[in-house]
């Protein structure tokens, strides 16, 4: 059992950490393309819309644009890859452009998440620390049973990860410092950003994130705080019992 010195919280990024975003995306686009007939590859499709949420975050980061929330922004990008792949959205409803974008509302956890976070949880405060809004983030939690004890993150601080405000106001939020909460995330960028506001930090490892072609984030790329195979590994290293 590794050391877990003051540890009162735990903070969990959320799409490849917690959910497998990529299946999720592909399985709504799959049903979507075919009722098109557009032959496209639903999780080249999905790999292509998850690549511009950086881009649209950092207007917001930037400053070039007011805050907006994550179902915004993924609403945006989605026209524009389509529009991309030469499709006419003018022909097609809002109300159907709408439903697809909400596909990141129903994405599955991965296999050990669940009984990984109710370990967790039972010694721990767990919260998501998300890019993702409110809604997203409690339709997610309902569908998904996720068990969180609250719902945090960009939308509630107005701000978007990796910002240092993402990590200092949370950890305010919460009453505590920032010593006393961990970041979890698959994600070498999120932690390192993390333990610059001194934050705990945890990695958990997602190697099929990305699918076959993922590149980035197989390995720690810092001495982390913990490092873990999955949600049970990391609810093992921190002590919680079975």
């Amino acid at each position: 059992m590794a050391d877990r010195p003051g540890i009162k919280a735990l903070l969990f990024d959320v799409f490849g950490t917690v959910v497998d975003w990529r299946s999720g995306v592909a399985r709504d686009l799959g049903q979507f393309l075919s009722r098109h007939a557009v032959p496209i590859d639903s999780f080249e499709f999905a790999d292509t819309w998850r690549r511009e949420y950086t881009p649209a975050m950092e207007e917001v980061r930037s400053g070039r644009r007011p805050f907006v929330r994550l179902d915004v922004l993924h609403r945006e990008n989605l026209v524009k890859v389509l529009t991309d792949h030469g499709i006419d959205v003018t022909a097609i409803s809002t109300e159907e452009l709408d439903e697809l974008n909400y596909a990141w509302h129903r994405l599955d956890p991965w296999p050990d998440s669940i009984e990984g976070l109710l370990r967790l949880k039972r010694r721990f405060t767990i919260a998501p620390l998300s890019n993702g809004n409110i809604r997203l983030m409690v339709d997610m939690a309902k569908r998904a049973a996720l068990p969180w004890d609250a719902i945090l993150g960009a939308e509630v601080v107005r701000a978007y990860k990796p910002s240092p405000q993402v990590y200092l106001d949370t950890v305010e939020i919460l009453c505590l410092k920032p010593e006393e909460v961990c970041m979890v995330a698959a994600h070498n960028g999120d932690l390192a950003a993390a333990r610059q506001c001194g934050l705990k930090t945890a990695f958990v490892i997602r190697p099929t994130e990305h699918g076959p072609a993922q590149q980035s984030d197989l390995t720690a790329e810092q001495v982390w705080d913990f490092i873990a195979t999955d949600m049970n590994d990391l609810a093992t290293k921190l002590g919680c019992p079975t």
